[in-house]
């Protein structure tokens, strides 16, 4: 019968909670902030309402591509043809790729046409070469958003256009949408975000048209490469932010600011706070042990749990907080495990506050044991000889 284990480094809590933080004032109302080194909630401000995201739901649109790659259900070299009724629907509507009907992009043009440009024409013709029609694709990005840990999303369209409260998100779940498309797909990440601009389309003189990234962390935060803006009426102005310095990468949200300017100066002061208010503690390099977890009927009785990454604390600077330590696994494991996987987490507990959860990942592969070894452990724990 499975259990939860906890190991040496037990634990009642198991939800991250917010750390005892330094203070942060910020004109939005509604903003999160988590460190993605050490899965410590920085600060949350209403980040369980549920609010339309505005363009910010093209980040779930940019992942469901994404996953749809990864999967070789789609390839960054495959060309497109736009549907003309598509064409005539979004030109013109919004931010906008300026595709026209006659065009065949690539999957990879369409990326950077929502990535870096926003482009609701990009969305939408991205959608339906994934889906066949946009409808079909909100359903896909609704059931990805539940399988992924957004608990509180749910999306009616490949934009982010107000649909009459179809497309709902809280901030708390973009944090978590923009986590996971850095950390499921690094390579895709690091190939598409941060680009400062993007070209495609004519102008009718013939001009290439050459349109620069909204994001109003680039070129003012150092590391800084995504993700995403938004705005309509109903919504207001959002950001959904991500930077990395010195192996710390900070995901931070705002959301309902009234003003372009307004958003672009309270993203930047909000990232600035996240990596200059708090410091990470070193805890454990990159492949270290931290613990061995017991396996069951596997070709090896117990498997060590290392970590995937170098791992931190994330503690307010300056300050003499003291941590506690320890593993959480549903336990004992079971075979086959591959080297690798995520088999378990480290739960860092700061003075008595907020939990900070890592991954720790198996060191090898344990195939499940022979008939015979199965049938001896059987018989082992049968009569209390195991």
């Amino acid at each position: 019968m499975n259990k939860i284990l906890w190991a040496s480094l037990p634990l009642f809590v198991l939800s991250p909670s917010v750390a005892a933080s330094p203070t942060f004032e910020t004109e939005a109302p509604i903003a999160y902030m988590t460190d993605l080194s050490s899965g410590a909630v920085l600060f949350e401000k209403n980040a369980d309402k549920r609010i339309p995201p505005a363009s910010m739901a093209k980040m779930m649109t940019v992942y469901v591509a994404f996953d749809q790659i990864e999967k070789g259900k789609l390839t960054l070299d495959q060309k497109v043809k736009i549907q003309r009724a598509t064409w005539q629907k979004w030109t013109g509507q919004g931010s906008t790729m300026f595709l026209s009907a006659t065009d065949e992009p690539t999957v990879k043009d369409l990326l950077h046409g929502v990535i870096t440009l926003s482009g609701n024409d990009a969305s939408v013709v991205l959608a339906e070469a994934v889906a066949g029609t946009e409808e079909n694709f909100a359903d896909i990005m609704t059931k990805t958003a539940q399988r992924i840990g957004m608990e509180n999303s749910q999306f009616g369209n490949s934009t982010g256009w107000p649909d009459e409260g179809k497309t709902m998100v809280t901030a708390r779940d973009l944090g978590i949408l923009g986590a996971r498309l850095y950390d499921d797909f690094p390579k895709l990440y690091k190939d598409f975000f941060g680009l400062t601009e993007f070209t495609w389309g004519k102008t009718r003189s013939g001009e290439p048209i050459t349109q620069p990234n909204r994001n109003p962390l680039l070129g003012k935060i150092d590391g800084a490469d995504g993700l995403k803006t938004g705005h309509t009426e109903e919504a207001g102005f959002g950001f959904t932010g991500s930077a990395e310095q010195k192996g710390r990468r900070i995901i931070s949200v705002l959301a309902g600011l009234d003003s372009y300017g307004g958003r672009s100066s309270e993203s930047v002061k909000f990232m600035n706070w996240g990596f200059n208010a708090w410091e990470p503690k070193a805890l454990f390099k990159k492949g270290s042990k931290v613990q061995i977890a017991e396996v069951q009927l596997g070709d090896s009785s117990s498997v060590d749990l290392i970590a995937p990454r170098d791992l931190f604390a994330t503690l307010p600077k300056g300050s003499d907080e003291k941590i506690t330590m320890k593993v959480r696994y549903n336990g004992p494991l079971k075979a086959p495990i591959a080297q690798g996987q995520q088999v378990a987490s480290l739960l860092v507990t700061v003075n008595g506050g907020g939990i900070q959860s890592m991954p720790l990942i198996a060191a090898e592969t344990i195939e499940e044991a022979g008939f015979f070894d199965r049938v001896w452990a059987g018989l082992k724990s049968l009569f209390g000889l195991a």
